[in-house]
């Protein structure tokens, strides 16, 4: 029998070969299935478990329903056909095509009845349910965007009427800052009648100038420096009058209250009558008329000295120098006034007086004052409340320090201070020649490049290292600009009335008046005949 040769063998090596490569096959095949039936979600679980939370937080703050999310939701296409066709309105009215704009207008309100009925009964609209309204808007839509209303014209008309809102806004803000301040300037009529009845009783009665003969007895009173000496520098009759009687009302020891109140020519008469006709519960009260200091010239006064200037008198009076670039509240004459400027000399015109309180007529008093005296100023001539919890009211406020004796001279965020209400030490002030610096800095400032606007500026580069804080609560601002926290109010020894809208005036705020009518008896009969109230 013949022998197989060797590579009959051969197919069996290689047939035990390929159930070896089927059966890893089958294997890999069995591990890849186990793969894919495996959660793909779970990795990351707590992943999306957070993005459903925060979308469950975004739906419930937004209002957001189940259906407004589907691809076509009806509710979301008629609240966008509604947003769109409401811009379209306002270009349509614009466009003085009232028509349309009326026709949009209806649209929007048949669409937003049936979002409304739908919320109501809390059933999502349907298509056939919205159908009509939803074309009849794409409808309106489309005609829109025929008559161009598209997205492109819409923004340029919008810039342009934006544009010319922001200029109407700044010709109205202009006009009521000029109107403000001219209404702030003018004396109400009935103080104008209450001048002009008190000057004729002055002259016509008397006994009024008996009474006045009577008091001037006590002129050792005005020169005792054991009392309580307070100055006012006015020509408002009622406004002196509240500041003198409220601080009598609200004195422990009225009777040694002393006020010295200077006036002018013109009030003069008027303010003697008044004060001699009213008592204050004992206060003395003395009336000076500006014009008496004679030492208040034009050789001595620098204010007086630029008077004399006709471009000051121009730039002051006519204002027609600069094209009118300089606002109208820094031309106000008022800021020229001697009574203005008068709180610069109060050592020359109270010679005999060692310390003195400083009043403006638009504060009202509500606590005793006498403690002022008492305050230690370390050697300073000036006590004053600072006013330099915000930045505005710092020194780079008032001043300009791009003048370089400005800059050289003044740190830019020292602490400003209010006038209004001010512990002066005469003594010191007349050591330290503190006139004198005023007068410095007046000249300096003849081109007005140092600063434009009132006696504040020169105030504080006047008392400047001279001025000592007093406590906050001795003197409140703002009433007659702002709102002011009614703590600080109720706790205030001074409230200041400062700003255009004094409580004389109609433009006063009303909130605060009655914390200055309290101070004037409107039962009196020459208020009642000038119509005082």
């Amino acid at each position: 029998m013949r022998r197989r040769g060797q590579e009959f063998r051969r197919p069996v090596r290689r047939r035990l070969s390929n159930v070896f490569w089927f059966t890893c096959c089958g294997l890999l095949m069995l591990v890849f299935i186990v793969l894919l039936t495996r959660d793909p979600n779970s990795s990351s679980r707590s992943v999306l478990s957070k993005k459903s939370y925060r979308q469950d937080r975004i739906l419930e703050g937004l209002n957001i329903t189940d259906e407004m999310l589907s691809a076509d939701s009806v509710t979301r296409k008629l609240s966008d056909q509604i947003a769109l066709a409401k811009a379209y309105v306002v270009i349509a009215k614009e466009s003085n095509n009232l028509q349309f704009a009326w026709e949009l207008s209806a649209q929007i309100r048949n669409s937003q009845v049936l979002l409304s009925n739908a919320a109501f009964r809390r059933i999502p609209l349907t298509k056939s349910e919205s159908e009509v309204a939803v074309r009849d808007m794409a409808l309106l839509l489309y005609q829109a965007q025929q008559l161009h209303y598209d997205s492109a014209t819409m923004i340029m008309r919008m810039k342009a009427k934006i544009q010319g809102l922001e200029e109407q806004k700044n010709s109205v803000s202009e006009k009521s800052s000029k109107y403000g301040q001219i209404a702030a300037e003018e004396v109400p009529k009935s103080l104008y009648c209450l001048g002009v009845r008190l000057t004729t009783e002055w002259f016509r009665n008397s006994n009024i100038q008996k009474k006045l003969a009577e008091k001037r007895q006590l002129a050792m009173t005005l020169r005792d420096n054991s009392l309580y000496h307070f100055c006012v520098f006015s020509d408002n009759i009622l406004a002196t009058s509240v500041v003198v009687n409220s601080t009598a009302l609200n004195s422990k020891n009225p009777d040694k209250v002393v006020f010295h109140l200077v006036t002018d020519e013109v009030n003069y008469a008027a303010m003697k009558a008044w004060f001699s006709m009213n008592s204050f519960r004992g206060v003395t009260v003395d009336v000076q008329k500006i014009e008496e200091f004679t030492w208040l010239n034009a050789s001595y006064v620098p204010v007086l000295k630029q008077l004399q200037d006709s471009e000051t008198r121009s730039y002051y009076f006519s204002g027609n120098n600069d094209g009118g670039k300089t606002p109208i509240k820094f031309r106000n004459p008022k800021y020229l006034s001697m009574l203005n400027h008068l709180r610069f000399y109060i050592p020359e015109v109270f010679s005999s007086l060692n310390k003195i309180v400083f009043l403006d007529d638009d504060v009202v008093v509500q606590k005793d004052l006498s403690p002022l005296f008492t305050i230690d100023l370390k050697g300073n001539v000036n006590g004053a409340v600072e006013t330099c919890m915000e930045t505005f009211h710092r020194y780079h406020k008032y001043l300009n320090y791009s003048h370089p004796l400005i800059r050289s001279h003044f740190d830019p965020d020292a602490c400003g201070w209010a006038f209004g209400m001010n512990v002066f030490d005469l003594v010191q002030w007349r050591q330290k020649n503190v006139t004198g610096i005023y007068h410095y800095w007046q000249e300096k400032n003849v081109d007005r490049t140092l600063w434009k606007l009132g006696t504040l500026p020169p105030g504080l580069l006047t008392f400047y290292g001279l001025t000592e804080p007093l406590a906050p609560t001795w003197h409140v601002l703002g009433l007659g600009y702002t709102n002011v926290d009614s703590q600080q109010i109720e706790n205030g020894a001074v409230l200041h009335f400062n700003g255009n809208s004094k409580p004389w005036l109609k433009i006063g705020m009303e909130k605060y008046k009655p914390l200055w009518d309290k101070y004037i008896g409107y039962d009196h009969p020459l208020l009642q005949q000038c119509n005082v109230h």
